[in-house]
């Protein structure tokens, strides 16, 4: 199985699960694609943005930028991140940056590389112009449960809910985010650390190691997993929380830290 891999970033979750898939029976790695930047901004664009501010509060946006540590840096704590980039250059892997995710230079590169699935790890929007040139289309990892937790950051929207347990979704990219039908799905207790931002952190790293772990069943079992994909029921939308929403994630997060031990 040929795969290729697009992605935003050379570390996170790429720099994770590359060097497991390369090491895979069955799964070669066709090329991995980097976005190096923002699509072109189109008036819409900007509005979504402001709308979004408007909703969450300065507050929010300003704490949403705080958090970003919390799924970057902090992870590197607990699981081995590697640069994808230094990776494919070890293994002479074709590793090309794009200016964006969705521009004319992915499509060409999608084509060129000949692979039978694209898979998507950290990424937005992705049209149909890119994920539909692989023979099998596009997987995406989702680091939370589908179809409750639509576009949501990992654990804290559990949190919110006053839900112990977060999890990852593998599922087929369609013409919306995280919709696509669902290929695996794994819930995985949350462990409880003294700290939010290491309790988010710590789970994050876990859940890595966890989707990892899927997609390698999926590869291995890929008929059995693709063509039995189940489509998601009525979603659950989440974004950045807004500052009340982030202090009630705090006092859940105490009060189920307590609960559990």
């Amino acid at each position: 199985m040929k795969v290729i891999i697009l992605t935003t970033s050379e570390y996170g979750t790429t720099g994770h699960h590359l060097p497991v898939l390369y090491g895979a029976a069955g799964i070669e790695i066709a090329m991995v694609v980097v976005s190096t930047g923002p699509p072109p901004v189109r008036k819409n664009h900007r509005i979504r943005r402001l709308k979004k501010v408007f909703k969450i509060g300065p507050l929010g946006a300003l704490n949403g930028i705080k958090m970003r540590k919390w799924y970057n840096e902090d992870v590197k704590q607990y699981c081995t991140i590697e640069s994808a980039r230094m990776f494919c250059e070890k293994h002479n892997i074709p590793f090309r940056n794009v200016p964006y995710t969705n521009s004319e230079l992915t499509q060409q590169l999608f084509r060129e590389s000949g692979a039978d699935i694209g898979l998507s790890l950290g990424n937005g929007y992705i049209s149909a112009r890119v994920f539909g040139i692989p023979r099998y289309g596009m997987l995406n990892v989702h680091h939370e449960i589908l179809p409750q937790y639509q576009n949501a950051q990992s654990i804290i929207w559990q949190l919110y809910n006053g839900s112990a347990e977060t999890g990852y979704t593998i599922h087929k990219i369609d013409k919306n985010i995280d919709t696509g039908e669902i290929v695996l799905q794994e819930k995985v207790p949350i462990v409880f650390r003294s700290t939010l931002d290491d309790t988010v952190a710590f789970n994050y790293a876990r859940l890595f190691d966890a989707s990892v772990r899927g997609l390698l069943t999926v590869f291995a079992h890929f008929d059995r997993y693709f063509f039995n994909a189940k489509p998601q029921g009525k979603g659950g939308h989440y974004t950045t929380p807004s500052y009340p929403q982030f202090l009630k994630i705090k006092r859940q997060f105490n009060r189920l830290k307590k609960e559990k031990g």
